[in-house]
């Protein structure tokens, strides 16, 4: 599928769901964006389509309580996941979350790949690290978005990037990080070109590959 069709500014919210049986079928192309509850998901998510007020934004930590699909088109989706570690809400509430979000990735076919948001000042928490083991068992690409990075000098900002750099090879897979400003749209070009590549070049997991053989 022609990479020129897909308009991020396009994207319009269909439906915020509990769980994935309220999902719309497991068809086309997703790629979910998942992150702590302060790492600036919808930020980004609004940035990336140009629109102010796609994703919920709020000063309080923890607004994305549910699976929410904005669609490009017929058949490519963007996935906000519910925010995961430092929301300031019941344990029952925070366990619910976890759930939707751990069936999701582990169930949904049509995911293409995995944006893994991180504040630059605190990244790779314990499961931030889980998150992207996961994916690469399940032979899923992941991009880590470090943002806030306007909150750092350049000199910070390298080292920072330096040393996920240096990390990245630990976890094996398909697995890459950018740097990345909701205030100064920075790392924005890098997101969307990462983004086109996977609406336009949809993995097979490997073990449908060696069924099909």
């Amino acid at each position: 599928m022609s990479t020129d069709t897909l308009h991020f500014q396009k994207a319009h919210f269909t439906i915020s769901a509990p769980d994935i049986r309220h999902l719309p079928p497991d068809e086309g192309m997703e790629v979910a964006f998942a992150g702590r509850s302060n790492a600036g998901k919808s930020s980004a998510l609004n940035v990336l389509t140009r629109q102010k007020s796609l994703a919920r934004t709020s000063k309080t930590p923890g607004r994305t309580q549910q699976i929410n699909v904005f669609a490009l088109d017929d058949h490519r989706r963007l996935i906000d996941l519910p925010g995961y570690g430092f929301a300031q809400v019941p344990l029952a509430m925070k366990l619910k979350w976890q759930e939707a979000l751990s069936e999701y990735l582990e169930k949904r076919k049509c995911l293409r790949g995995l944006v893994v948001l991180m504040d630059v000042r605190h990244p790779m928490k314990d499961l931030d690290q889980e998150l992207i083991h996961w994916a690469v068992a399940s032979d899923l690409p992941v991009l880590v978005v470090l943002t806030k990075i306007d909150k750092l000098r350049s000199g910070q900002r390298k080292e920072a990037l330096m040393q996920i750099q240096e990390a990245i090879p630990g976890f094996g897979g398909d697995v890459s990080v950018i740097l990345f400003s909701s205030l100064n749209k920075s790392g924005l070009p890098e997101l969307e070109q990462k983004l086109h590549y996977w609406f336009a070049n949809p993995t097979v997991p490997v073990s449908e590959e060696s069924s099909d053989s």
